[in-house]
């Protein structure tokens, strides 16, 4: 039954993937993309909060959680194999001084594989890391095209990561993740005749962006007693600062706009880069540094808050510099928490459930016109039991809003559904004899 449902959940959101573009974000101009992979369904239910660790849920976002204790059901002799598979589902509301616009965007989140062996975990995946996907266009007052920007890609990583549980309650581990992935985007400045007509060929801007490189992730986790019931968990991660590699395309078009607006191309000439020393150039993925703490009863509530940094300051693209674009340090604030009633109750099936609820306040790091691009949310979640060893399904809703209409930039109103399969396996059972 697992693997039925993996296969159709993945051939759903595989379809969707490439039906759509990963964001519909104006900011994914900026940089690399915007932000993609914030978390499993269960960490952005709980406003992004991922320092929580239990026997039935893939943590991604700290590699030390891919292990852990044994579970009495396996006669304390093994964990369960975990596997995820999330999805998302955007509808966004921009905003601005001239006026508004709706789109949205359908993605798959991630898919992730976690296995014990021994007193080690072992985690490994794929998800989108940042996403691009914009279509903008400049108007004159009276509603003549001066400028169109597409862009479209993004960076994937491929992850392989191990843990060690040094006791039950403290573990540490690394993620060693590829990353892989290109940028698209184009560029035309509208030229117009003596009379203000738009001349019927035009000149656009093609860029492309090859992305590859390693970096690497390490986590910390460590869970105490307080009491008979009270537990204090803490958990922290850093990622040191790393280079991918950036191979570059440049070419120039003339174009003809057809009457739809679609653009005809008449011709092409490539740019030689390798004279401008931008055929190969390197991109900075800044350090980022989380530690957070909580408190709870196992297997019924917990509360918990993070806070996280990122070097964002040191990011720089020589190939798509902008004087009205700086990168300042990025942070997030998140708190977050769930409650089961009854996790093992016959006599209700909703008192099994798991309600978990969040917010989380962003500042992105990027600055347009001197305005930093600041993004706040408020989430809810359930966790829905759907088979053996504690496999369930999360379903993820979040409102928020990202940017600001201030120096004639948008303003995101955003909803997000998200939605996963969390399901758990036995590979290996211990023979008993009589």
């Amino acid at each position: 039954m697992i693997k039925k449902l993996i296969l159709v959940f993945v051939a759903i959101f595989t379809i969707t993937a490439y039906a759509q573009e990963g964001t519909a974000s104006p900011y994914s101009f900026y940089g690399i993309g915007s932000l993609k992979f914030k978390g499993t369904v269960e960490n952005r239910s709980m406003g992004g909060l991922s320092i929580y660790r239990d026997s039935i849920h893939i943590n991604l976002r700290n590699p030390a959680s891919f292990t852990g204790p044994n579970l009495l059901m396996f006669n304390n002799e093994s964990r369960p194999v975990k596997y995820a598979i999330g999805g998302n589902y955007s509808s966004i509301n921009l905003k601005s001084n001239a006026g508004t616009a709706n789109v949205s965007s359908a993605t798959f989140d991630y898919l992730a594989l976690n296995f014990p062996v021994g007193r080690f975990g072992v985690g490994m995946g794929l998800l989108p890391y940042t996403a691009v996907g914009y279509k903008l266009e400049t108007d004159k007052d009276d509603g003549v095209t001066t400028n169109r920007y597409n862009g479209e890609g993004g960076l994937n990583k491929a992850f392989f990561g191990v843990a060690y549980s040094i006791s039950n309650n403290f573990s540490l581990g690394v993620n060693a993740q590829y990353n892989f992935g290109n940028i698209q985007n184009s560029a035309m400045e509208f030229r117009f005749d003596n009379d203000g007509i738009p001349l019927l060929a035009q000149s656009r801007e093609n860029n492309r962006s090859d992305l590859s490189g390693l970096n690497f992730d390490f986590g910390l986790y460590y869970k105490s007693k307080l009491n008979k019931s009270l537990e204090l968990t803490t958990a922290l991660t850093f990622t040191p600062e790393s280079n991918i590699t950036s191979k570059n395309q440049r070419s120039f078009s003339t174009v003809a706009i057809a009457g739809s607006g679609d653009e005809i191309v008449l011709s092409t000439i490539d740019d030689d880069l390798e004279a401008q020393g931008l055929l190969e150039t390197d991109l900075v993925l800044p350090s980022k540094f989380s530690f957070g703490a909580g408190l709870g009863q196992a297997r019924k509530w917990f509360v918990g808050v993070e806070y996280e940094s990122q070097k964002i300051s040191n990011f720089e693209n020589i190939l798509y510099q902008t004087s009205a674009t700086s990168y300042q340090d990025a942070s997030r604030f998140s708190l977050g928490g769930f409650y089961i009633p009854e996790y093992n109750s016959f006599s209700s099936y909703f008192k099994r459930l798991v309600y978990r609820a969040g917010l989380r306040m962003e500042n992105t790091g990027l600055s347009i016109e001197n305005e930093s691009i600041k993004e706040f949310g408020i989430s809810f979640g359930v966790g829905i039991p759907v088979g053996d060893f504690g496999s369930n399904a999360n379903i993820g809703l979040e409102v928020g809003r990202k940017g600001t209409t201030n120096q004639n930039l948008i303003q995101e109103n955003f909803i997000n559904f998200q939605i996963s399969l969390s399901l758990n396996d036995r590979w290996f059972q211990k023979r008993k004899y009589d």
